[in-house]
């Protein structure tokens, strides 16, 4: 889906997404990453939701959020609360979605000025079978 361009070009805003991918600002992004309005989006070592510890969430807890949208690939699924503990402790919220409702709250609430974090999870396509 291409979303359009509004009053927000000097941040980091997502242009479009589709099962495969995300572009931000124009620029497309197969794996999974971190963006927030002011810092260019950067590569996050989650490969899929499965994988996802503390550590991940250390990432995201360093840049202080306000708020983490958590995009959790095709589908909505939530994220065990041990993991985002120390988030939590400093009254940082992490809601969970799936990509596409995560890369649309992202774009309104860094359009409404809010320090937010987009964590997406950009899962591999699974192998197509082979026939036999």
């Amino acid at each position: 889906m291409k979303l359009h361009a509004n009053n927000t070009k000097q941040y980091q805003t997502v242009t479009a997404y589709d099962q495969s991918g995300v572009e931000i600002n124009a620029q497309r992004f197969s794996k999974s990453l971190i963006v927030m309005p002011e810092m260019a989006p950067r590569d996050w070592p989650a490969a899929t939701f499965d994988d996802l510890t503390e550590a991940h969430f250390a990432q995201i807890l360093a840049d202080m959020p306000d708020v983490v949208i958590l995009g959790t690939g095709a589908r909505q699924r939530f994220v065990d609360p041990r993991l985002t503990a120390e988030l939590t402790l400093r009254r940082i919220g992490v809601e969970c979605m799936d990509n596409q409702a995560a890369c649309r709250t992202y774009n309104i609430l860094m359009g409404e000025g809010r320090k937010v974090t987009l964590a997406l999870i950009m899962e591999p396509a699974a192998p197509a079978s082979a026939a036999g």
